[in-house]
């Protein structure tokens, strides 16, 4: 029905919804507060387990360069908050690593829930989740990995650069990019409209073919 609301995980480009949640850095809204900012929000299975304590490693010593895209992190599972500041002391003390963004602690699993991050067959621990939103709050980019494999943060921050480019430039990105076999480090430019347009493109330096035309990002 036209009135209906949709229930479920928000589709991408779609808005997350907002939520008051509780933090290892205090009570915060999503996305509300992260306004004008890119987002990360990620979601472990539980704290102090050997996986996830590498991934949190990987993202804290790559903070900085998520800082310079306008973008914060936030981390989550389905545990209390005392479980996260216990866990981030320990990395802390033991890996010499201070965690520097805030982990949610779900443990009523409300957010796990609305954004899909229990999947069945895993009890009640959140899988590896990734959610990429952009700074208008609108859902960019969703990941999932299962709990027996870590994340490859480097490829999180390659998707966040991508999809920044892209918004900028009006642009797409290829595979692999800023390392494509065939570009390189050019991006795709949309390809012709018109008949006319199309006739253009043939033959020119930088086109495979009138749809398979590319540039270079600058």
């Amino acid at each position: 029905m036209e009135n209906e609301t949709r229930q479920g995980l928000p589709l991408l480009g779609e808005a997350i919804p907002e939520m008051e949640v509780v933090t290892t850095h205090g009570v915060k809204n999503i996305p509300g507060d992260y306004k004008g900012k890119w987002l990360v929000l990620f979601s472990h299975p539980a704290d102090f387990t050997p996986v996830c304590t590498t991934e949190f490693v990987a993202f804290n010593r790559r903070y900085d360069e998520f800082q310079k895209l306008n973008t914060e992190l936030l981390g989550l599972s389905i545990d209390q908050v005392f479980s996260h500041i216990k866990w981030t002391q320990w990395i802390k003390d033991n890996l010499d690593e201070e965690i520097k963004f805030p982990i949610i602690a779900d443990d009523m699993g409300n957010v796990a829930k609305q954004l899909g991050m229990v999947h069945p067959g895993k009890g009640t621990n959140t899988v590896r989740a990734v959610f990429i939103i952009d700074a208008k709050g609108l859902l960019r980019t969703v990941m999932y990995y299962p709990q027996e494999i870590g994340r490859n943060m480097d490829e999180i921050l390659r998707a966040i650069k991508a999809l920044q480019l892209s918004d900028e430039k009006g642009v797409a990105v290829p595979a692999g990019w800023p390392n494509n076999e065939l570009i390189s480090d050019e991006v795709i430019i949309p390809p012709a409209k018109t008949e006319e347009d199309a006739e253009k493109r043939k033959g020119q330096d930088g086109c495979y073919d009138w749809w398979f035309c590319h540039k270079k990002a600058d």
